[in-house]
């Protein structure tokens, strides 16, 4: 862990050979670790030129020479000899994901979503390029010399070169050419899915096709066999498609299939490496195919080769010889440690307190006796208590059996889940979350029992998460789903209003209709016989009454007319007098 050694040697080829075998490991937190295959150790670290996340470490041709980009947009030229960084200059304005070397070794691609040719010398960019959607997570030069051989080669312009991304099935084929004006790709290969693992062999004739191998997240291999001789408008698909699957015999007679993880073609350029089945213990096997077949399924039977045995290790495990005096810590669950303890330590006082004339105890009436134990143990409630709590969910996330999950997870007292997710251990814990993860898709009453959980495991076990390096692509369909159900929360909200008021209109009307008439007629009705003879002498008096005022009337009608005659009269005789009067009268 000190630096790699110093000392000057003889021969420049003891140094080189000193080189190759040393791999360069990019880690999260920004360090690259240089690790001898030879030794098998570490042989350096790469401290301080990366703040964040390494995406990608490439090897010069200069074996001392070592490049990496990181999610902090920048890029790193190492010594591997001192230790210390070279040069370092930023990259792109979002994080650079992979990087890719020159044939002749004096450029480098650098790729986040756009792709840029650097000058090594200079550290400014050559070329620009249009790039892909999304992070860009493969880099490749196709070919070494450029089919147009009349123009002299400067060590760049004519080549190819090959670019995949995350979620892209498309595979992009860009053009160096002298100038700076066409920026697309030239030519794109598509395949079925987002491509893992991308090999091909390098043309170095003209007429020399590529042959690319690209290897599918949906496990499926596909080949290509294209010379490069200009743009090609439509994307070109896969001249054989390969895949792996099992015989199908033993019982199960439904054929399963195997994922390709990996492929690599073989120095002759025929036969391929092909890399498959478990990550933990894959199958690596050299096949030559007759890629004149559009689809070839290889028929392997791994499931005897992929059974990870568990008995050597259990018995490399040895149990301590510890003084009653002592007091021993030991990690993992509460409750497993306390109830083992008592009776051992009771059997080891019986055994040395036994007689030499007195046989041992069978193994039924140890058997019995642990028994009564464990009744006196038990609550007088008969519940299960939260330490079995989380023995049971540890036991239920370790076997995928839902039966014991569903006695567990169903639990609503809030109490229990919140124990129970104190006391379990922390290896647990990414495995419940993806466990509530699933059961929050399905039924929404589990969903509403699953939340609690949630909530008690982002509470309890907070500092833990924050501290893995993969927790957001381990957490990511969980933070989708939650994201979009919180999207859908408010339309849902106005939807569950108006449906509100509808049945609150609807509910008020009904009751209006529900309401009974009133009857309006008496219930009693009490007739008098005098009543109408009453009422008939009252109207005959009435009568009189109104034809003795219309006589009155008429006779005041009488004198106001006689009085207006005798006054025209008047006025008519004082216009009859004399001249003289006149005027007395005026």
């Amino acid at each position: 862990q000190d630096g790699p050694q110093r000392k000057k040697r003889k021969s420049e080829v003891g140094e080189v050979d000193k080189q190759l075998d040393i791999l360069a490991i990019g880690t999260a937190v920004g360090s690259i670790l240089l690790y001898s295959t030879v030794k098998g150790e570490l042989q350096s670290k790469l401290d301080g030129g990366h703040d964040n996340r390494v995406n990608c470490v490439r090897w010069h041709q200069d074996s001392c020479c070592l490049y990496s980009c990181s999610d902090d947009k920048h890029i790193v030229e190492w010594n591997t000899q001192t230790c210390k960084v070279k040069c370092k200059w930023k990259g792109d304005n979002s994080s650079v994901t992979c990087l890719c070397i020159s044939p002749d070794g004096k450029m480098l691609l650098s790729a986040g979503r756009t792709i840029k040719l650097w000058d090594l010398e200079t550290k400014e960019v050559y070329r620009h390029f249009t790039g892909h959607a999304t992070s860009v997570s493969s880099l490749m030069f196709t070919t070494v010399k450029p089919m147009n051989e009349s123009k002299p080669f400067d060590g760049i312009t004519g080549l190819y070169f090959l670019s995949g991304a995350i979620h892209d099935r498309l595979l992009s084929v860009w053009y160096i050419r002298s100038d700076r004006k066409e920026k697309n790709a030239v030519m794109s290969f598509t395949v079925t899915d987002e491509p893992t693992f991308v090999d091909l062999t390098v043309s170095e004739v003209k007429e020399e096709p590529v042959k690319l191998a690209v290897v599918c997240r949906d496990g499926q291999l596909h080949l290509f066999e294209h010379i490069l001789n200009g743009y090609c408008k439509k994307p070109l698909t896969s001249n054989c498609t390969i895949q792996i699957a099992t015989p199908g015999n033993d019982g199960d007679s439904t054929p399963k299939p195997v994922p390709i993880l990996a492929a690599a073609f073989c120095t002759d350029k025929q036969s391929l490496l092909l890399v498959y089945g478990n990550t933990l213990q894959p199958i690596i096997e050299k096949v030559t195919l007759n890629t004149s077949e559009p689809h070839i399924c290889l028929v392997r039977d791994v499931q005897k080769v992929l059974s990870l045995k568990t008995d050597a290790a259990l018995t490399k495990v040895k149990t301590p010889v510890v003084n009653s005096d002592t007091k021993v810590l030991v990690p993992g669950i509460p409750g497993h440690s306390t109830a083992v303890k008592t009776p051992a330590l009771g059997k080891e006082k019986k055994k040395n307190k036994r007689k030499p004339g007195e046989t041992e105890e069978s193994i039924e009436e140890r058997l019995g006796a642990l028994d009564i134990d464990v009744g006196k143990v038990k609550t007088p409630g008969g519940l299960p208590q939260t330490d079995s709590f989380a023995v049971l969910l540890v036991q239920g996330l370790e076997s995928n059996d839902a039966e014991i999950l569903n006695k567990v997870l169903n639990t609503r007292k809030e109490n229990i889940v919140k124990n129970t997710v104190a006391r379990m251990p922390i290896h647990a814990v990414i495995p419940l979350l993806h466990e509530l993860t699933k059961r929050l898709q399905g039924n929404p009453y589990s969903a509403s029992l699953m939340v609690r959980w949630l909530k008690s495991v982002f509470t309890l076990h907070a500092s833990y998460l924050s501290t893995l390096p993969d927790l957001i692509p381990q957490l990511g369909m969980l933070y989708q789903l939650m994201e979009s159900r919180v999207k859908t929360l408010q339309k849902l909200s106005r939807l569950h209003g108006r449906l509100f008021i509808l049945v609150t209109q609807v509910a008020a009307s009904q009751t209006v209709q529900d309401v009974p008439e009133v009857n309006q007629t008496a219930k009693l009705v009490y007739e008098d016989d005098s009543s109408e003879e009453e009422g008939s002498d009252d109207e005959m008096i009435a009568d009189k009454d109104s034809d003795e005022n219309w006589d009155e009337d008429e006779e005041k009608e009488k004198q106001s007319d006689e009085q207006d005659m005798t006054v025209e009269k008047e006025i008519n005789g004082d216009s009859d007098l004399e001249p003289e009067n006149e005027s007395e009268e005026e």
